[in-house]
């Protein structure tokens, strides 16, 4: 059982999401089985095979350099998946820390350019 979201409805659907081993970055998973940095590129799963789902991207998560696979509830909305939970909409748009700590891969282009 998927321990995160161990109370996700039998409709709807989710994302399947983890961290990147060689930087930590949230990644989510596309409809080709690609790891992608935005929550707007992931594949949306019908909840009812979510299980299956997961215990196959575990068994290949070091093979994908990536732990904690797990999934994310979501909703659809016009502007992409919306996780239901605080904590993944957060998770979803990004470190919140303060920009003087911030990776210079998590600025903005002009911002890591010094513009």
């Amino acid at each position: 059982m998927d321990r995160r979201n161990n109370r996700r409805d039998t409709e709807g659907c989710s994302v399947v999401t983890a961290n990147r081993l060689l930087d930590g970055r949230i990644v989510w998973l596309d409809a080709q089985g690609k790891w992608q940095l935005t929550i707007g590129q992931a594949c949306l799963f019908p909840n009812d095979g979510m299980e299956d789902l997961l215990r196959s991207q575990n068994a290949r998560a070091g093979a994908d350099n990536v732990v904690g696979v797990y999934g994310v509830q979501v909703e659809e909305t016009a502007h992409g998946p919306r996780p239901r939970t605080t904590r993944e909409r957060i998770r979803a748009a990004g470190p919140s820390v303060h920009a003087e700590f911030t990776p210079l891969w998590q600025l903005a282009p002009a911002a890591a350019s010094g513009s």
